[in-house]
């Protein structure tokens, strides 16, 4: 469906449900969006939200849109959740597969878990000749400094584009090492919104730009965020300029490591 994330297009959920992780999930929009999606009978919602749902009649509709656009994978969940098969995630990816090469569209995967997608890509990777599936881009969540390894399990995957989400941000983040390695092709950050929203000092975002730009990697600025204002659009600005910046498609092949 279409999407109001700043970076994405179109949201695509095979799975929904998840679990809390680390600190960036504790007010998580999934679990708040939850009950307003069961209280409408949508199909996938019926459930607790801790409860990981497989929906295979939901995979092949990115092979329906006809116009390109970038897909974020799982909105409502995590591609790479232990309790999502690796055989389902393999259907995932053909169909991205497919969808990319038929269709033209970019497909987001975010995860919190790198590590699972580590482990399934070496268990897989066979399957695709040794070549990261053309149009796939994924990425992991970086709230504070304590994650930032999880970039270093991250660079395992020969993907074109590795990206990094650093939303909600939550302290100072240095990711010079992966940067200046070519580990990260774009750094997405953004503050938490919400009433219970924690604050994000400017400082942080402004480091970040900073050492993106330095390391010649695209910067997006997502959101300010806040209690009552996520502040995104006109309003998300880093000394009176907009960072909506998107990583250039790597052309070519791209190796298992």
């Amino acid at each position: 469906m279409p999407s109001a994330i700043e970076w994405t297009d179109e949201t695509w959920n095979p799975v929904t449900g998840c679990t809390r992780v680390s600190p960036g999930c504790d007010h998580c929009y999934m679990f708040a969006m939850y009950p307003r999606l069961t209280a409408m009978g949508v199909r996938g919602y019926e459930f607790d939200p801790q409860e990981v749902q497989l929906l295979p009649e939901r995979l092949h509709a990115p092979l329906r849109w006809g116009t390109p656009r970038r897909i974020f994978v799982n909105s409502m969940s995590d591609l790479f959740h232990p309790r999502v098969p690796y055989g389902f995630v393999t259907k995932v990816f053909d169909v991205m597969c497919a969808a990319a090469t038929q269709r033209g569209h970019i497909f987001q995967v975010l995860t919190k878990r790198p590590g699972r997608a580590v482990g399934w890509w070496k268990h897989t990777q066979a399957r695709y000749e040794g070549i990261w599936p053309a149009g796939v881009w994924i990425g992991t969540s970086v709230e504070n400094q304590k994650y930032a390894p999880r970039i270093a399990v991250l660079a395992q995957l020969p993907a074109p584009i590795r990206f990094v989400s650093a939303e909600p941000l939550l302290g100072a983040v240095d990711l010079r090492q992966w940067l200046n390695r070519g580990s990260v092709q774009w750094v997405i950050a953004g503050g938490e919104s919400g009433r219970a929203a924690r604050p994000m000092d400017l400082d942080w975002a402004r480091d970040l730009r900073d050492q993106s730009v330095n390391a010649g990697v695209a910067f997006f600025l997502k959101q300010l965020g806040g209690r009552r204002s996520k502040r995104s659009g006109d309003e998300a600005t880093l000394d009176g300029r907009h960072w909506q910046e998107y990583p250039k498609q790597t052309k070519g092949p791209v190796h298992a490591p």
